[in-house]
């Protein structure tokens, strides 16, 4: 269990919500109520940042790629450093999905 400070039944409840979620489109239909547009896109960034981060790209290549401010990128480097492995924990599963894609697309 996460020793976290937000940590409360509110939250708990919306992250079981979010674990009902049986595929992409129930995903988008459901933040797409919840939050704003840049909100969703916000996230996004961030995980992508995260992403880059993690292959060891520069702080410019980010910059560029993502449109992110170089606050953001280190606000998000800071977490993956120090932060609860939440970002490790997704990319980790991320990566290893692209890559069964990769071998199952190399196969066919």
């Amino acid at each position: 269990m996460t020793d976290s400070k937000l940590r409360n039944e509110q939250i708990d409840e919306l992250f079981e919500a979010i674990l009902m979620l049986d595929d992409i489109e129930e995903c988008y239909a459901f933040f797409t109520d919840i939050c704003t547009a840049r909100e969703i896109q916000s996230i996004a960034q961030r995980l992508h940042v995260a992403r880059l981060l993690k292959i060891r790209k520069t702080y410019n290549v980010i910059e560029e790629e993502t449109g992110a401010s170089t606050a953001t990128i280190s606000r998000v480097n800071r977490s993956l450093n120090y932060g609860s492995n939440g970002y490790d924990l997704v990319l980790d599963k991320l990566i290893e999905k692209d890559l069964k894609r990769q071998r199952e697309n190399k196969d066919n």
